[in-house]
Protein backbone atom coordinates (compact mmCIF):
# COMPACT_ATOMS: atom_id res chain seq x y z
CA UNK A 1 0.00 0.00 0.00
CA UNK A 2 1.32 3.33 -0.86
CA UNK A 3 0.57 5.89 1.38
CA UNK A 4 -0.05 9.07 -1.62
CA UNK A 5 -2.16 10.75 1.47
CA UNK A 6 0.83 11.36 3.70
CA UNK A 7 3.32 12.92 0.82
CA UNK A 8 0.23 14.79 -0.10
CA UNK A 9 -0.58 16.63 3.41
CA UNK A 10 3.05 17.13 3.74
CA UNK A 11 3.28 19.04 0.55
CA UNK A 12 0.34 21.23 1.46
CA UNK A 13 2.30 22.56 4.55
CA UNK A 14 5.58 23.07 2.18
CA UNK A 15 7.54 20.30 4.12
CA UNK A 16 9.81 17.82 2.97
CA UNK A 17 10.54 14.45 4.10
CA UNK A 18 13.34 16.02 6.23
CA UNK A 19 11.58 18.30 8.22
CA UNK A 20 8.69 15.36 9.04
CA UNK A 21 10.80 12.71 9.80
CA UNK A 22 12.43 14.93 12.29
CA UNK A 23 9.31 15.98 14.05
CA UNK A 24 8.64 11.95 14.42
CA UNK A 25 12.18 11.85 15.68
CA UNK A 26 13.47 9.35 13.10
CA UNK A 27 15.32 9.73 9.63
CA UNK A 28 14.38 11.22 6.35
CA UNK A 29 15.02 7.62 4.87
CA UNK A 30 12.75 5.38 7.20
CA UNK A 31 9.70 8.55 6.68
CA UNK A 32 9.86 8.06 2.65
CA UNK A 33 9.44 4.18 2.86
CA UNK A 34 6.36 4.81 4.50
CA UNK A 35 5.50 7.65 1.48
CA UNK A 36 6.46 5.12 -0.72
CA UNK A 37 4.65 1.99 0.82
CA UNK A 38 7.72 -0.09 1.33
CA UNK A 39 7.22 -0.30 5.41
CA UNK A 40 3.56 0.22 6.59
CA UNK A 41 3.53 2.59 9.27
CA UNK A 42 3.52 1.76 12.83
CA UNK A 43 0.20 2.71 15.12
CA UNK A 44 2.16 5.39 17.20
CA UNK A 45 3.63 7.37 13.93
CA UNK A 46 0.09 7.22 12.29
CA UNK A 47 -1.16 8.68 15.49
CA UNK A 48 1.56 11.48 15.44
CA UNK A 49 0.91 11.94 11.94
CA UNK A 50 -3.13 12.26 12.50
CA UNK A 51 -2.30 14.92 14.69
CA UNK A 52 0.32 16.68 13.48
CA UNK A 53 -2.17 16.97 10.16
CA UNK A 54 -5.32 17.09 12.15
CA UNK A 55 -6.76 14.31 10.72
CA UNK A 56 -8.22 10.96 11.01
CA UNK A 57 -6.49 7.92 11.06
CA UNK A 58 -8.65 6.52 8.58
CA UNK A 59 -8.23 9.24 6.44
CA UNK A 60 -4.62 8.84 6.33
CA UNK A 61 -4.96 5.14 5.57
CA UNK A 62 -7.65 5.55 2.95
CA UNK A 63 -10.37 4.18 4.01
CA UNK A 64 -12.07 7.81 4.07
CA UNK A 65 -12.35 10.39 2.08
CA UNK A 66 -13.27 12.71 4.83
CA UNK A 67 -10.02 14.03 6.68
CA UNK A 68 -12.59 15.40 9.25
CA UNK A 69 -11.06 14.29 12.61
CA UNK A 70 -13.66 13.25 15.27
CA UNK A 71 -12.50 14.12 19.38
Amino acid sequence: MKYQRIRDLREDKDMNQTQVAKMLGMSQTGYSKYETGENDIPTPVLIKLARFYNTSIDYLLGETDNPVRYK
